[in-house]
């Protein structure tokens, strides 16, 4: 006989030797032994998943001579001209040929007639999604009506271009993407019924280059085989694939965790050098780094087995590897991935744009340190010397270790004259005791108030307002936030969890840094600036934007209210009629 591949030497034969959809095989078991078997089934997949295989088998069910039975023994004459193709009794049409309504005509013709062996006549239309309306059309009512020994089997990898009329007549199976280790234990099974030599990492790489899709790994299997023997290594499958090796995705991936940056520019430029697509690479990471988020966040071991789908070795990497972040820092590491990811597409210089992402990647730890020191407030500064110190808070300035009231007649002495504000100057050289005694109502001390103008909402409106107009591209956003909280030198922003990209964007350093340095200037001192996600409780607060627009409707209305009340508008409503409906102050010359 000659030389079959193995995607159609080892496609399943039974019920029990499908892998990878469990639902379908339970629904139609049940449906065969319990003698309810639909007239029409529709089955919707991906490429390669089964869905042609079931049809078959389903076909074989119904037929066999032992049967209808779930276990068709695949001996009898029945199946074995169904597995070998030439079934009378099981007709299968490409759709994508016999698209037209006269091929529909021509089956509803023929499914009239009863089967010559078995008991029912099974029609397979493989890619039915090719056929015209007309055709659709031509098919509904055989479709709803068909003789009682007549199944219609369709299958379709889109879904959705098949008619609501087609789907409400059919019983719908979606199939599902073969989970990623049971491809792997189909590939051992077949590297050993062949005596093909092939490690772990080989049978993960083809897995993953498969996609979901048991028929394209069995394939990529028999070309690895043709490429380099019996004996696979995972440098060669890499170089069949065109896969990233698995050394330099580790190589990157470690360097973020450890946060060397010297070490990830290096690895994006030998994958550079090695001539691999950086799209491709940056897939890879971002696809590592969802591992370590699921590693993370999910505390038993047995569920992220079932979630993420790895071998037993590089799931232990990946969980010892998830202790070294915060869920928080790795989806702020999903979030650099991805988003270079889509930047790949455009640009001119994917390597270029790739690098800023893994120096922000390595750098994660510490700039969020950074914004760590600089949310809880300002350091406390050492006692400034005196001739750094302002010349308002001068007279207070004193050594720790002695009180106010004794630092204050000695300063003033040691100067060649007290300035001419100074209350002081303004009378003769009081008594020891009534010096001391002054300024404690004059003057407190530096660590009892912050010098400059005090925090308000009011200060807030004008910094938002002034960002609005001086750089639109950043108060847009500030403006969907919210006042929580306005502390001595720090003022809290809050935005809900709809408006997150906000949040994100204000919360980058350098914006921060520019809202802090419009608040110095107005208020003559560094208030830092924090921002926060509101919780459930918290969302009912307007946002800036929002009470903006609901002040300037009040004052809208107040004006038209106002204009309404003017005896010369409300004779000219007499006169010719009509209702004020806008009302705008004109600015007088001084105003102006």
């Amino acid at each position: 006989m000659d030389y079959q591949v193995f995607a159609r030497k080892y496609r399943p034969g039974t019920f029990q030797d499908l892998i990878g959809q469990p639902h379908v095989v339970q629904t139609l078991t049940n449906a065969i032994l319990g003698k309810r078997v639909a007239h029409a089934y529709l089955f919707s997949g991906m490429r390669g998943v089964g869905k042609t295989t079931v049809a078959r088998i389903l076909a074989k069910a119904l037929n066999c001579q032992q049967g209808p039975t779930d276990h068709p023994c695949e001996r009898c004459e029945s199946c074995t001209e169904i597995t070998r193709g030439y079934s009378v009794d099981v007709i299968e049409i490409d759709g994508a040929s016999n698209t037209g309504v006269d091929d529909v005509r021509e089956l509803r013709e023929n499914v009239k007639f009863v089967p010559f062996h078995g008991s029912y006549r099974v029609y397979i239309i493989d890619e039915v999604h090719m056929l015209s309306n007309s055709a659709f059309n031509a098919l509904l009512k055989t479709l709803e009506e068909p003789p009682s020994h007549a199944v219609f089997i369709f299958a379709t990898t889109e879904i959705h271009k098949i008619p609501a009329t087609i789907l409400s007549r059919c019983q719908h199976f979606n199939f599902r993407r073969i989970p990623r280790l049971e491809i792997i234990q189909r590939l051992h099974y077949v590297a050993e019924q062949n005596q093909v030599t092939i490690e772990e990492k080989g049978l993960v790489a083809i897995a993953r280059a498969s996609d979901g899709s048991m028929r394209d790994a069995l394939s990529l299997l028999d070309q690895a085989v043709a490429f380099v023997g019996n004996v696979l290594t995972l440098p060669d499958l890499e170089r069949l694939l065109g896969a990233i090796p698995e050394e330099l995705v580790r190589c990157l991936l470690s360097a973020v965790i450890h946060q060397n940056t010297t070490a990830a520019i290096t690895a994006v430029s030998q994958v550079v050098d090695q001539g691999y697509d950086l799209r491709t690479y940056c897939r890879e990471i971002t696809e590592k780094i969802r591992n370590l988020l699921i590693a993370n966040v999910v505390p038993v071991r047995q569920e992220v087995e079932a979630l993420m789908d790895l071998p037993s070795e590089e799931l232990d990497f990946t969980l010892q590897d998830a202790k070294t972040f915060s869920a928080n820092q790795i989806q702020e590491l999903f979030e650099i991935f991805s988003h270079v990811e889509d930047t790949l597409r455009i640009t001119n210089h994917p390597q270029f744009a790739l690098e800023v992402a893994v120096v922000r990647a390595t750098r994660l730890k510490t700039a969020n340190q950074e914004h760590s020191a600089s949310a809880q407030g300002p350091t406390p500064e050492p006692t400034k010397k005196p001739q750094e110190t302002p010349p308002a808070q001068q007279k207070v300035s004193e050594p720790p270790s002695r009180p106010v009231q004794q630092q204050t007649a000695p300063a003033i002495n040691k100067k060649q004259g007290p300035s001419p504000s100074s209350p002081v100057e303004q009378q003769p050289a009081p008594p020891p005791r009534k010096v001391e005694d002054k300024p404690q109502h004059v003057t407190p001390p530096l660590e009892a108030s912050a010098p400059g103008i005090p925090l308000s909402e009011t200060i807030w409106e004008t910094v938002v307002d002034r960002m609005i107009k001086e750089h639109p591209n950043i108060g847009s956003f500030l403006e969907m936030g919210t006042l929580v909280a306005i502390e001595q030198n720090q003022i809290v922003i809050g935005f809900q969890k709809s408006a997150s990209v906000a949040c994100s964007r204000i919360q980058k350093e350098e914006n921060r840094r520019l809202i802090v340095g419009f608040l110095k200037e107005i208020v003559q001192r560094t208030v830092q600036v924090r921002v926060i996600e509101l919780t459930d409780k918290q969302t009912q607060q307007p946002s800036f934007k929002q009470t903006r627009v609901k002040r300037q409707e009040t004052e809208e209305q107040a004006l038209v209210a106002e204009a309404k009340n003017h005896p010369l508008v409300k004779e000219a409503i007499e006169i010719f009629g009509g209702d004020v409906v806008a009302a705008r102050r004109i600015p007088t010359k001084e105003e102006e």
